[in-house]
């Protein structure tokens, strides 16, 4: 996938950071005032997560604690954007700590201010996600 314009390269490279695991990197990519929005409920790491700190302390660690280290990896398929407004459909692969695979699909709203990532509304298939986290390990 190839970015068209400073703005859709930056959320290239925020993917690319969040793919490597390295969160300090992510957090120099957020913007100070940053947020951070899973668009669904009663799944692992929902609500709205508000400057980086939360971001990266209180909600990506923990949901990354979930898999193996390095996973899981965010694949760009599709990539649009208007001004600062930048739309992408991504994969998210890896593997679970407990063995399981990780397949889901994504769709990202992401607002660019000053540079770094101000917004992020993130939409992903819940119900694949439920039945994951419910379902026993084997």
């Amino acid at each position: 996938m190839q970015a068209n314009n400073q703005n859709e390269r930056l959320a290239m490279d925020f993917f690319t950071t969040l793919s490597t695991g390295d969160l300090e990197a992510v957090r120099a990519l957020l913007h100070e005032d940053a947020t951070w929005t899973p668009m669904v409920r009663g799944v692992p790491g929902e609500g709205s997560h508000v400057g980086r700190s939360a971001i990266v302390d209180g909600f990506l660690a923990p949901v990354r604690g979930l898999f193996k280290p390095g996973d899981p990896k965010v694949l760009v398929d599709t990539i649009a954007s208007n001004g600062s407004l930048v739309i992408t459909e991504t994969r998210g692969v890896g593997t679970l700590c407990d063995g399981r695979p990780y397949e889901n699909r994504y769709a990202w709203a992401i607002e660019i201010k000053d540079g770094k990532i101000f917004a992020l509304r993130e939409y992903m298939d819940s119900l694949y996600v439920m039945r994951l986290f419910e379902k026993p390990p084997a």
